[in-house]
């Protein structure tokens, strides 16, 4: 039988053996570990397709279902003719305001899996950097948030909607919406980490935010709400989300009264400011929550 034997130095001696850190592979950067998470997420979404429903049958369903159902029925006030064409322009910022809150919250639901499943104890034992499962999920889910962007913008062409405003108005609706998905899932961070069952993530983002998509302008103009839930809906981010991409969009739009609140004169504004809060606060909030929690 052969003898394994360590590699003598020079003068005779064994040399020691190489350190167990030492024969760890070295990081490639933080970027690098980032991406290989997200990839990671990406191959799930590929292998689960069922859980891309809520970003590609959902949004098409809702544009049709609301379109054709409700569309003879609801009068957007201001200018033209009160048409179904109208209706249907006025429905797609609403829509994408309302899908952008819900697909965003898959990393909430991505980070309650991976601790339930104990993914999160392997990533501490791999040599990657701390804000790699993290920023891997954000980013997973930012490219799963591009795809119920394109499903809305080719269905609503199909039953007619049509962009108005200029290419630099267009961009700037796009833009806006990846911003706030990009918010929405730092609140999505700090719910998956302090909800540590997949099916409390679903209850209490239900709860929490089916009301709050409904107590806005996303189906219907605020103007016809009572007086509380028309107060609400006027300062509710995505009231005014859904109002800029109407007017980045240059779609049909209820129009704003002199006597009305600042975030409904200033919608794009009023947008901005509330996603550059949510990451200023949430981002902080959720690293520290996710750290305590595979800490504890």
């Amino acid at each position: 039988m052969t003898a394994i034997t360590n590699p003598t130095s020079s003068n005779g001696r064994s040399a020691p053996a190489p350190a167990a850190s030492e024969a760890l592979p070295k990081a490639r950067g933080a970027l690098h570990d980032v991406w290989v998470i997200a990839r990671r997420g990406l191959i799930h979404m590929k292998r689960q397709p069922e859980q891309l429903s809520d970003a590609t049958i959902q949004p098409v369903m809702f544009v049709v279902m609301f379109a054709y159902v409700f569309g003879g029925a609801i009068v957007v006030p201001g200018g033209g003719n009160a048409t179904p064409q109208r209706y249907r322009e006025f429905l797609m910022g609403g829509i994408m305001a309302q899908t952008l809150v819900f697909t965003a919250f898959g990393v909430a639901l991505g980070l309650a899996n991976d601790r339930k499943n104990q993914a999160v104890d392997r990533f501490r034992s791999l040599p990657i950097s701390r804000g790699a499962v993290l920023g891997g999920h954000a980013v997973a889910n930012i490219i799963k948030t591009l795809l119920p962007i394109a499903l809305m913008s080719i269905t609503g062409y199909i039953i007619g909607w049509r962009i108005r405003g200029s290419v630099f108005e267009t961009l700037g609706a796009y833009a806006l919406m990846v911003a706030f998905a990009f918010a929405m899932i730092w609140i999505g961070v700090l719910l998956g980490s302090l909800v540590s069952t997949p099916e409390g993530v679903n209850g209490i983002a239900f709860v929490a935010l089916f009301p709050l998509t409904f107590i806005a302008s996303t189906f219907v103009p605020i103007s016809s709400m009572p007086g509380p839930l028309r107060t609400i809906a006027s300062w509710n981010p995505i009231t005014t989300v859904a109002d800029a991409l109407r007017k980045l969009f240059g779609n049909p739009n209820a129009p704003a009264r002199p006597g009305d609140p600042w975030s409904l004169l200033h919608p794009v504004a009023y947008s901005w400011i509330w996603i550059i809060a949510i990451i200023t606060i949430c981002a902080p909030l959720a690293v520290r929550a996710y750290q305590r929690s595979i800490d504890s």
